[in-house]
């Protein structure tokens, strides 16, 4: 067997797993966990709202593992695993700042508030839209992918305020659930669901990004072919 049709088979694999693993994801979220006593059904965008923000931040981070390796190599290879994890790592930010409003109205009483988590995930996310409009307003693929490199690299420098801006300053978001100090943790039966949609999320990162790497290669393929076109002509 060759080598794309062993990644055919993979990828093949990797989509048969990831709709039964989202379907009993939600079975454990809605049905397993119980239903938390101060804040209701609404709490339940727990289980989406914070491994969404998992995936983005790890998808962040590969784009900035990816681009100090193009910068150090230049192989295009990079460039597109950088390109094809900030596309996916926008999608899950997005998520992010979708659920968290649709939290916070019944909780807080206000869909929005420049609070330090809030703001910095924000700054993120358009550090991340800044990027993908930088790859398609620069025409040059060599410059366009070394100036997407030193962005990807210093974008990723907000992820570690976002993460530790709860514990940096008096927000008014949650506190950690985890390692946050006397009164922190959770339900077995919730911590359980909660791993559980962080693996799902992963996997359905990896799947996603494979996609988006795929589709990358095949415009590369196109524009090759096109430009040899051109020049035959």
């Amino acid at each position: 067997m060759n080598m794309h049709g062993a990644r055919n088979r993979i990828d093949r694999g990797l989509i048969l797993l990831v709709g039964p693993a989202m379907v009993l994801n939600l079975f454990l979220i809605f049905y397993h966990a119980p239903v938390e006593r101060t804040m209701g059904l609404v709490q339940k965008i727990f289980y989406i709202h914070v491994p969404a923000a998992w995936v983005a931040f790890l998808a962040f981070f590969v784009v900035f593992a990816a681009s100090i390796a193009y910068l150090a190599s230049r192989r295009a290879s990079y460039d597109r695993l950088a390109e094809a994890s900030a596309a996916v790592g926008v999608l899950f930010c997005t998520l992010v700042l979708a659920t968290g409003p649709i939290w916070a109205k019944p909780v807080w009483g206000i869909w929005w508030t420049w609070d330090a988590r809030l703001t910095s995930t924000l700054v993120l996310w358009f550090l991340y839209i800044g990027y993908l409009l930088l790859r398609s307003y620069v025409p040059d693929a060599a410059r366009r992918a070394t100036l997407s490199a030193v962005l990807g690299i210093v974008g990723f420098l907000d992820v570690p305020i976002v993460y530790l801006s709860i514990r940096w300053w008096r927000t008014q978001h949650p506190s950690p659930v985890f390692a946050g100090g006397e009164g922190s943790g959770l339900d077995p039966r919730m911590r359980a669901a909660f791993f559980y949609s962080l693996a799902v999320f992963t996997l359905l990162f990896v799947v996603l990004l494979r996609l988006r790497m795929r589709l990358r290669a095949a415009e590369g393929r196109a524009e090759a072919l096109l430009d040899e076109r051109r020049r035959s002509l």
